[in-house]
């Protein structure tokens, strides 16, 4: 089968749904701006995933490590046994018996599990399946229903909508001095794993909750003067992992302080020019990925894309026009004409 091309044009859900529903075999490869990632399929159903970002064996390191489960002298030792045998570090350290088998498949699960859901968020890549003979782990078999992670990512799509602009998995956050604020026990536990070293994907590892629930307290914990963002986590380099490393400072640490300076910037504009559209393009956007994710679910339940959007809402956009819906081949396309209410230009809003 030959997949390939833009998400612009062919997303990441309708990807899933047919590698699934083929059962098909092979590696889906997929480019981002800020990763690369591979996930291995077996009979439609994902058995692995590989981030160049994050690096399993050295996620994987650093979560044992921070949970207590491996002394770092015996972790140092493994890598290094790990390196020249090119085996998995999971996998050695089962053999070794330095760790429970049960205790790696949760973290390594959690891991991949992750990392295929922080996918459902990009919005431009490109991605090409290669059907192939994928060779699976006996030590640390596992594999995820396919179906069902797409059900999940949906979900935590349109949820993490409305915090996606104030934090990421690799934000970092440090703890301030703030002190006689009253906190739940679920808050408490959240800032206890708050150390300047732990980004949020980290954080999510070691709570053992979803990405939505952890960066729903981190909000709360930012909102109440208790963390504040240091940056961004640098791209993991495969190397020993120890958690008194510290990486140098990248360009990349700057975002989150461009990011709110332009968010500054857009809300002066918002107040000082009054007939500036941007809020109604803001709202437009936020609308469309709202009827995305009905007409995703919608073809999970049915089985195919509805034929007009009048199965779920006669909505208008800010202009007074409807939404423009149409069926694409195996997809579909939506967007909105905006403000020059003329489609086709270059104003229109997908």
């Amino acid at each position: 089968m030959a997949l390939e091309g833009s998400l612009k044009d062919f997303g990441l859900a309708d990807i899933l749904q047919l590698i699934y529903f083929q059962r098909k075999t092979g590696i889906l490869s997929l480019d981002g701006k800020m990763d690369r990632v591979k996930l291995l399929f077996v009979d439609g159903n994902i058995v692995g995933a590989e981030s160049k970002k994050r690096l399993e064996d050295n996620r994987l390191g650093k979560i044992l490590l921070k949970k207590g489960l491996i002394r770092e002298d015996d972790l140092q030792a493994v890598l290094e046994e790990q390196r020249s045998s090119g085996a998995r570090l999971g996998t050695v350290l089962i053999q070794k018996r330095l760790v429970e088998r049960e205790k790696i498949q949760d973290i390594v699960h959690a891991q991949v599990t992750e990392i295929v859901l922080q996918l459902f968020g990009w919005k431009l890549g490109t991605y090409e399946f290669t059907a192939q003979g994928v060779p699976q782990d006996k030590e640390l078999p596992f594999s995820l229903d396919t179906q069902h992670l797409l059900m999940e990512g949906l979900r935590i799509v349109d949820e993490l909508s409305v915090i996606k602009d104030k934090l990421t998995l690799d934000t970092l956050f440090v703890r301030t001095a703030a002190e006689g604020v009253d906190l739940s026990e679920e808050e408490r536990g959240i800032l206890s794993l708050v150390d300047g070293e732990n980004d949020v994907s980290t954080i999510v590892d070691l709570a053992g909750k979803d990405n939505f629930e952890v960066s729903k307290v981190l909000l709360a914990l930012l909102e109440k003067g208790l963390i504040k963002s240091k940056g961004v986590a640098p791209v993991a380099a495969p190397a020993a992992v120890s958690i008194t490393e510290k990486a140098p400072p990248t360009f990349l640490g700057y975002l989150p302080y461009l990011a709110v300076a332009a968010s500054l910037l857009l809300s002066l504009a918002v107040v000082f020019i009054q007939k500036d559209d941007t809020m109604n393009i803001f709202s437009a956007a936020k609308t469309i990925d709202d009827l995305r994710f009905r007409i995703e679910e919608y073809k999970l339940r049915q089985g195919a894309y509805p034929q007009t959007l009048s199965a779920f809402t006669d909505a208008r956009d800010p202009w007074g026009h409807p939404y423009i819906y149409s069926l694409a081949g195996s997809s579909f396309l939506l967007k909105s004409a905006g403000p020059d209410m003329t489609e086709g230009t270059k104003d229109d809003i997908y």
